[in-house]
């Protein structure tokens, strides 16, 4: 499990402090699903919720406002995974309650 844990926090660290072209604040956000102006707001929002909603217009609409697509690549997965890692941390502290209870 230790062996899962460090590769899952490597990943996270590279993601959002790694080289990149967004800014480290933007990945932080995105990661976060927070602070994030429109309408990238809205591309994250349904990346971490409702990934099987994104459109081509959720995409293209942040490349208008001047965002590149390596910028908007990053961000997509920062909110990716950062959405993965809040299930995985849920899940894990449900299954310690499970086990203290059993």
């Amino acid at each position: 499990m230790t062996d899962i844990r460090q590769a899952r926090q490597g990943l996270v660290q590279r993601i959002l402090e790694g080289k990149g072209t967004a800014s480290h604040a933007q990945r932080r956000a995105a990661f976060d699903n927070a602070e994030l102006e429109e309408p990238m707001h809205t591309l994250i929002e349904k990346v971490a919720r409702h990934s099987e909603r994104v459109t081509e217009e959720d995409i293209t609409a942040p490349q208008v406002s001047g965002l590149s697509e390596d910028q908007i690549f990053e961000l997509v997965v920062c909110a990716a995974v950062g959405q993965a890692t809040r299930e995985y941390e849920t899940a894990l502290l449900a299954l310690a309650a499970v086990s203290k209870k059993g």
